[in-house]
């Protein structure tokens, strides 16, 4: 798991960085052979579209960056567990393992919603075989969860 954490540290940096921009606290990068190549925000409230989370900006720019024969040995990272339609970009994009900070479980607990489905039940539902690890460092990646989204009762 020490492999990962300087790549999950970037993710989790990358929500904070988020949040002080007043978007919500989601961040993603991509790794090829142990160097990010993309990194990426959720843009939501810049774009006005609901559909520009982290994970789904960091993976259509790299659909038009980097060819699919090198998508098809990158690890994304995601300070958050990836939505169903991120979940789904990532598939098509190729992509063929995930590693995420804070779970669905952790956010929907601090949010109070969230789409309560698993990117493991989306993939398992996919051709071929994407590897999920997470979550890890959740407590760090829920922090910028706590300071965004009121508390339920």
């Amino acid at each position: 798991m020490s492999e990962h954490k300087p790549f999950i540290y970037r993710a989790i940096e990358l929500s904070s960085q988020a949040l002080d921009k007043g978007e919500a606290p989601f961040g993603a990068v991509l790794v090829h052979n142990g160097k990010i190549v993309l990194e990426s925000e959720c843009t939501t409230k810049a774009e006005s579209d609901q559909t520009r989370h982290a994970e789904l900006n960091l993976v259509s720019h790299a659909c038009r960056q980097i060819p699919r024969e090198q998508l098809c040995e990158c690890t994304l990272y995601s300070s958050t567990e990836p939505c169903p339609m991120c979940a789904g970009a990532i598939y098509w994009a190729g992509i063929p393992k995930v590693v995420y900070g804070c779970s669905m479980e952790a956010l929907d607990q601090i949010a109070g919603h969230s789409t309560q489905m698993s990117c493991r039940n989306v993939f398992d539902r996919c051709y071929g075989n994407i590897e999920v690890i997470g979550p890890i460092e959740e407590e760090l990646a829920c922090e910028p969860h706590m300071k965004c989204w009121p508390h339920p009762s």
